[in-house]
């Protein structure tokens, strides 16, 4: 009215909107965008929106089927292409299985506390070969045999976090070193990796070292039987940044694994909901609408710590 120019938001295309609704909440985009106007509802129905896919926070104590229909849903809207993907506590191998087969440009995968088992990794490690960062926190049902399976069919990894928790390292009876060779003999092209908290030796340690020669920063914290050599690292390793293996001053055993490292700087960067429908239509019933919210609060109470984010 002024003379002003008037911005349209309706009328940018769906490829932009989508990019600027991929800097949303996850609850935005599933349950205030579509409802908006039918571009926004069809620009959030496609792939821009979701290129990389984080639900971490949301996936923590949903249950089997409530992820499951999620990362299909998701994922199917992604086209099945998304390069990153961050979501804890996956439940069992299908659901891997899943994420494999439909998400095999996945640059980007974390996984912390998942409890997925070696046999599932060696099964489908093959289909995610463009995995450059892997999380494997807390994930205590892999061990050597998996990270093998990703070592050798994922030839572009350069960051891997394999963490255990303080709290847990009295569960673990066994040495480790098994799965230190397994990185060693696989991962050759590793700048960064994380392995606090595990039943790793000197020995376990130096051959790493001798086989990642392009390590720039080691997390041993908590691995007690690990004696490194000042002089050592710094005539056969240097540049290379060595965290632990001593125990930062304080430490709260409840603490969540995202505070579990001092070098987090490197991550960068169900039955279906809609059975393949087309965006067009998609949020036509208001009914369906109203499912997925309830789906999405669905677990949240006063007192349920990870609800605290949506109020």
């Amino acid at each position: 009215m002024d003379g002003s120019e008037i911005r349209c938001w309706d009328e940018l295309i769906p490829d932009a909107l989508g990019l600027i609704f991929s800097n949303l909440s996850l609850k935005d985009k599933l349950t205030v965008i579509p409802r908006i106007c039918k571009s926004w509802r069809k620009a959030v129905m496609g792939p821009y929106c979701w290129q990389e896919i984080d639900i971490e926070e949301w996936s923590c104590r949903r249950q089997p089927e409530e992820l499951d229909r999620m990362l299909q849903m998701l994922i199917t809207r992604s086209s099945g292409s998304p390069r990153k993907l961050c979501v804890c506590d996956i439940p069992n191998d299908a659901i891997f299985s899943f994420i494999a087969d439909h998400a095999g440009s996945l640059q980007t995968l974390q996984l912390p506390r998942s409890k997925i088992s070696d046999s599932i990794v060696e099964q489908v490690a093959g289909k995610m070969s463009a995995i450059t960062v892997l999380d494997l926190t807390y994930c205590g049902k892999i061990g050597a045999r998996a990270l093998e399976a990703f070592g050798k069919n994922c030839k572009l990894l350069v960051g891997l976090r394999r963490n255990m928790h303080p709290s847990d390292v009295g569960l673990y009876k066994f040495c480790q070193d098994d799965e230190a060779h397994a990185i060693a003999a696989t991962m050759p092209k590793l700048k960064h990796l994380e392995i606090a908290y595990m039943l790793i030796t000197t020995e376990g340690i130096l051959d790493i070292l001798s086989g990642c020669r392009e390590l720039e920063s080691l997390d041993v914290r908590g691995c007690w039987n690990v004696k490194l050599d000042e002089k050592f690292l710094d005539e056969k390793c240097s540049g290379l940044k060595v965290l632990g293996p001593s125990i930062m001053d304080s430490l709260d055993d409840s603490s969540d694994y995202s505070d579990s490292s001092g070098y987090s700087a490197w991550m960068f960067s169900t039955d279906q909901l809609y059975d393949g429908e087309s965006s067009d239509g998609v949020w036509d019933d208001e009914q369906r609408l109203e499912e997925l919210e309830l789906r999405f609060y669905e677990g949240f109470d006063e007192e349920d710590d990870y609800g605290e984010e949506f109020e």
